[in-house]
């Protein structure tokens, strides 16, 4: 065994949350850079005795990683390292075989979304033994101990290659190699009608699931086309790439242009959806139809009975802030719990734990349930195929039902990227100053009834989280969000949510930037985002 010693914290000041650390591949690939983060994670949380999982997307500097981690985690003397064959595992898939092994946790590599690479980025988070992200106490403990450690252990021996399943020792340490997809799989047959779902294809239902060159290929190919029946080709860009195929593995109408345009267009399959880099996103479309995340998961929670895991109902729902209420008035129509958290998945877990939820969603394309405890883009997949299968309707038929019954929520993300973190951190303090001031007032034509800095009070443990983002309310019903994203390795990303609701008795078919323009306007003047950014559009608009 070596020991190694460092000089220097890897995280530079970047605390890791939810979604780990995430940095370049340049920054992570530094001597010493992923050692000393590794090593944190081995002083604050502990190693000796433990069984872990380990897996990653498969993208650049994935391989070189998992090597040190083995390594690592031999010398630190953890007991058993259970990994995916070629060391991949989808973020869902991870959570799940943690939990279905009992394991301590897991280590995965990914950087979920974003671009990989050699020029592109890297990440590396630790889940717990529930399945589910690091708690805040953890990852404040690994961020004090990144910045306290001299030195790491790692062993001399090689790690072996991870292409052939079975055991292979490494110093004390047994590592096991497994099939990253069967046990997936396995459950996803537990939780859905698939004889419901064969049926639909066989009688001539057509799909595009557009895996985006990602981890969530494989998966897709082993369920969709061999398991239910679904036609070769189904699935496209469906094996995993280093660099994604130097695409962004991001689902969503930008990103996965291809699908979109696809499913807009005069030749669309019935049905098309999309994963993201690790598998824990998706993009769900119909046939002329886009359904937002916020009205996907509302949807979902209409007709989850439908599935077979959940045809005794459902407990509860929670979204995240930012996140449309279309699920709220579902979850009053239905009598069950709702709750609205800060953005992270984490939040959720405790919600899950307790049993106050079945199912949660954020609207950033990641929505789940308790069969594991993180997001799980193909899961949504699936249960949006046989509600298909059991309502013999289109998307689109769905979605003019569900608004009939509790009206519709238009609803739009603008992403300000890669703006100067000073200057962005500066915009949104300077915004937060001028709350209290903000109610009664009038901007483009909309007067302001309620601004306020969104905390949050745990239910389960009564923990509290402040300033988790800025809730601007107008007289007329409509709402907007600003916060600040954690998760591009860029400066900072501005993200504005954008919302007006329209009773069931409303027009549900109008343009929904053109719905929306008047409350942009509003808050574009609350917050100067324009004049301070000198940004006269969004680079995104989801």
């Amino acid at each position: 065994m070596q020991v190694q010693a460092v000089s220097t914290t890897p995280i530079d000041g970047q605390k890791p949350g939810t979604s780990g650390l995430r940095k370049k591949v340049t920054e992570f690939s530094t001597p010493g850079y992923l050692e000393n983060y590794v090593q944190a994670i081995f002083d604050a949380w502990g190693a000796e005795g433990k069984t872990l999982v380990l897996g990653g997307d498969g993208r650049f500097f994935n391989k070189a990683a998992m090597a040190t981690v083995l390594r690592m985690a031999a010398a630190n003397g953890v007991t058993r390292m259970i990994v995916g064959r070629d060391g991949l595992l989808s973020t869902p898939a991870a959570s799940h075989l943690i939990r279905t092994r009992q394991a301590d946790g897991g280590l995965i590599l990914s950087a979920s979304h974003n671009p990989g690479g050699p020029d592109g980025d890297f990440g590396l988070k630790l889940n717990v033994a529930s399945g589910g992200p690091a708690p805040e106490a953890v990852t404040d403990a690994i961020f004090a101990a990144s910045g306290a450690i001299s030195r790491y252990l790692i062993l001399d021996n090689d790690a072996p290659a991870l292409d052939t399943l079975g055991e292979a020792p490494l110093g004390d340490m047994i590592i096991e190699m497994v099939d990253p997809v069967s046990d997936y799989a396995d459950l996803m047959e537990q939780l859905f009608d698939f004889d419901a779902i064969r049926a639909l294809f066989a009688n001539g239902f057509t799909m595009c699931f557009d895996a985006m060159h990602a981890v969530t290929g494989p998966y897709a190919i082993e369920i969709l086309e061999r398991r239910l029946g679904a036609a070769r080709g189904t699935v496209v860009n469906g094996v995993p790439s280093e660099d994604f195929n130097g695409g962004h593995p991001d689902p969503n109408p930008v990103w996965a242009h291809v699908l979109f345009d696809l499913m807009m267009g005069s030749e669309a399959p019935d049905f098309g959806a999309a994963s993201d880099g690790d598998g824990d996103r998706n993009m769900i479309l119909g046939r002329g139809a886009y359904v937002t995340p916020s009205d996907s998961l509302a949807v979902l929670v209409a007709n989850a009975q439908l599935a077979p895991g959940y045809a005794g109902g459902i407990s509860g729902v929670a979204r995240s802030m930012p996140t449309s209420a279309a699920a709220d008035r579902v979850a009053r129509a239905l009598g069950i719990e709702a709750f609205q958290t800060p953005t992270g998945w984490k939040f959720f877990g405790n919600l899950l734990d307790h049993g106050r939820i079945t199912i949660c969603g954020e609207e950033s394309a990641g929505t789940g349930s308790d069969h594991v405890r993180e997001k799980d883009g193909l899961w949504a997949v699936l249960l949006w195929l046989n509600i298909l299968a059991r309502r013999g309707q289109s998307v689109a038929e769905i979605m003019v039902d569900h608004w009939a019954r509790f009206g519709r929520d238009y609803y739009s993300r603008h992403d300000y990227e890669a703006l100067p973190k000073p200057e962005a951190e500066a915009l949104v303090a300077d915004l937060r100053a001028t709350l209290p001031g903000l109610s009664g007032r009038t901007f483009a034509g909309l007067g302001v009834s309620n601004a306020e800095d969104f905390a949050y009070l745990d239910p389960i443990d009564g923990s509290t989280s402040a300033r988790q983002g800025i809730i601007l309310q107008f007289t007329t019903g409509e709402r907007a969000v600003l916060r600040l994203s954690g998760t591009g390795t860029e400066g900072a990303t501005l993200r504005v949510y954008l919302e007006r609701f329209e009773g069931p008795e409303g027009n549900h078919g109008l343009d929904t930037q053109e719905v929306l323009a008047p409350l942009a306007r509003a808050v574009d003047q609350i917050a100067g985002i324009a004049t301070r950014t000198g940004r006269t559009a969004p680079d995104v608009m989801t």
